[in-house]
């Protein structure tokens, strides 16, 4: 049985199921009402409220500057198109990196204010009481671990994580310490292919791969860049369905040219 075809909902309970039944989860990003119905609408197991909006809807370079009232805004307005995917938002950076009842009481804010089934936080251990507090308050939390976008700075970049025995066996731990703590999955982004297929074969909560093989549990990408919205973002694990930048932009291009000739618009589409 398809997980995915037979429930009207996706729940967390679904999610768990496809890990037992090795389903695999898809994953995408939305930030606004109308692309979040398209993606819904088409079938997507979990749509991602990603602080990504940072990046593609506000053009920063980094996840950082986004706050927690710019998601609340991103997540509420993709609330009101789901009707069937499993909608989890990111918490942003510095909501929940410090004192966990001020972490708690953004993860609260998120719940009541967005209609979000679920959030997710990037970190292991260091995040620990945090991640204890919002789920003992019957919050859903996906984990995040490897490359994690709202380190970037400390990284010094975004390339491939955990290549070292060292960050390999913390970031292990920290997959079997998010199991422990209740997290109901884990994101494990641009991190070796073999060590993401040892993760998710001890895990019994399902991972989600980006960047990290065929072997996760699901797939998550950036919609944007599945869909070829950004010109110049090509990463290797980005596969690129449709080249919407270059569709878009002749659409434009069409329509400056029709106004400029006088052809829009024309006797049927006036009054």
């Amino acid at each position: 049985m398809s997980v995915h075809k037979e429930v009207k909902r996706i729940t967390v309970n679904s999610i768990l199921e496809m890990k037992s039944t090795g389903e695999k989860i898809s994953v995408l990003t939305a930030y606004d009402y109308t692309m979040a119905s398209i993606l819904d609408a088409a079938g997507v197991d979990i749509i991602l409220v990603g602080d990504s909006a940072a990046n593609v809807m506000a053009g920063y370079e980094t996840t950082l500057p986004i706050t927690l009232d710019q998601m609340i805004y991103h997540a509420a307005s993709v609330s009101r198109a789901v009707r069937r995917a499993l909608l989890v938002v990111d918490l942003p950076f510095g909501t929940y990196q410090g004192n966990p009842y001020d972490a708690l009481n953004a993860a609260i804010r998120v719940m009541k204010e967005t209609g979000a089934h679920a959030l997710k936080l990037e970190g292991g251990v260091e995040i620990k009481q945090s991640i204890e507090l919002i789920i003992n308050a019957g919050i859903p939390v996906m984990g995040h671990l490897g490359l994690m976008p709202q380190s970037v700075n400390a990284y010094g970049g975004y390339g491939l994580r955990a290549t070292g025995v060292r960050e390999a066996h913390k970031l292990n731990s920290d997959a079997q310490l998010l199991h422990e703590l209740g997290c109901f999955s884990v994101v494990l982004e641009k991190i070796p292919a073999k060590l993401a297929k040892e993760v998710t074969e001890h895990l019994r909560i399902p991972t989600i791969g980006i960047g990290a093989g065929i072997d996760t549990d699901g797939q998550v990408l950036v919609i944007h860049d599945l869909l070829g919205m950004n010109k110049n973002f090509k990463p290797k694990f980005v596969r690129q369905y449709l080249n919407l930048h270059e569709l878009m932009e002749g659409a434009v291009q069409h329509f400056v040219s029709d106004v400029k000739s006088k052809n829009f618009p024309d006797e049927k589409e006036q009054y």
